[in-house]
């Protein structure tokens, strides 16, 4: 019960330090993925504060990650933005891989945008597109709301019907029908890491429903809707287990393949917030 009491003080006490650092907070999120760091040079930022000067805020510690909290302007709109997140295979319990969500929903956050790079499974993908999430399958082996849940904080029994908005996800097809921009769409299988899946798991993720599988996001979407957050989600299709045709991947060409799809993702995201007043 202690270390229940002293988590939520530790959430409150993060929310404090940010709205002392920067003011006025935000309602507009985005939890930037591997490689995909770089979208934060279109935002007018304001304050750019590193994890490791945030009281209780772990440590990001995989490369493509910088590690840091940006506040400022992207699409006409104020918003946060995570340089960098934190992951279950770097060894952080579920409380900590989902803390920022919490803080953001302390400070006010009402829109989250997630972020990923992740293998594709479906056959009509191809390596840099970009996935809409459309939903998700948990197969992390814990559960982000495992525990004594805090009503303040989102029901016991939070309903994942719509973990992903129907509406941010029809102005994104809106926003590629106008653009002429190739987005495809799909259910992302959220598993623990840090291997990159063999064959055999490729099969099997497609066989139960996944278009697209990574080591991230499930766990963040999930706290976010508890909370009652809007969520968008995009993946960066990195590498393809498509039967039959498995790709070789790396980190770095993961990450390289995430860079070249960022200015799309970018377009995306930024027109979304604009197209929305209360973003």
């Amino acid at each position: 019960m202690t270390e229940e009491i002293n988590w939520l003080e530790r959430i409150n006490a993060t929310a404090r330090y940010l709205r002392e650092k920067v003011g006025d907070m935000p309602r507009t999120a985005i939890i930037l993925g591997t490689g995909l760091g770089e979208l934060v040079n279109h935002i007018e930022i304001t304050h750019a504060l590193p994890y490791n000067e945030i009281p209780n805020f772990p440590v990001s510690t995989v490369e493509g990650h910088q590690g840091r909290l940006i506040f400022g302007m992207l699409g006409g709109k104020r918003i946060m933005a995570m340089q960098g997140r934190f992951h279950y295979y770097e060894g952080y319990d579920m409380k900590e891989v989902t803390f920022p969500v919490r803080v953001m929903q302390a400070v006010g956050v009402k829109t989250l945008f997630v972020s990923n790079a992740a293998g594709g499974m479906n056959p009509d993908f191809r390596i840099g597109d970009l996935m809409i999430i459309t939903d998700h399958i948990n197969l992390f082996p814990d559960h982000p709301l495992r525990g004594k849940n805090h009503p303040e904080l989102g029901p016991r029994f939070p309903g994942m019907n719509d973990a992903y908005s129907p509406r941010l996800i029809a102005k994104a097809r809106e926003i590629a029908a106008i653009r002429d921009l190739r987005l495809v769409e799909g259910v992302y299988v959220g598993v623990q890491g840090p291997t990159f899946e063999t064959p055999a798991e490729y099969r099997y993720f497609w066989r139960i429903g996944g278009d697209a599988v990574g080591m991230s996001t499930v766990p963040e979407v999930i706290v976010a809707r508890h909370g009652g957050m809007e969520v968008f989600g995009m993946s960066v299709i990195t590498d393809l287990g498509v039967e039959g045709i498995v790709s070789e991947v790396s980190h770095e060409e993961v990450q390289q393949a995430a860079a070249a799809a960022e200015p799309i993702m970018t377009l995306v995201m930024q027109e979304i917030i604009n197209q929305f007043d209360e973003l």
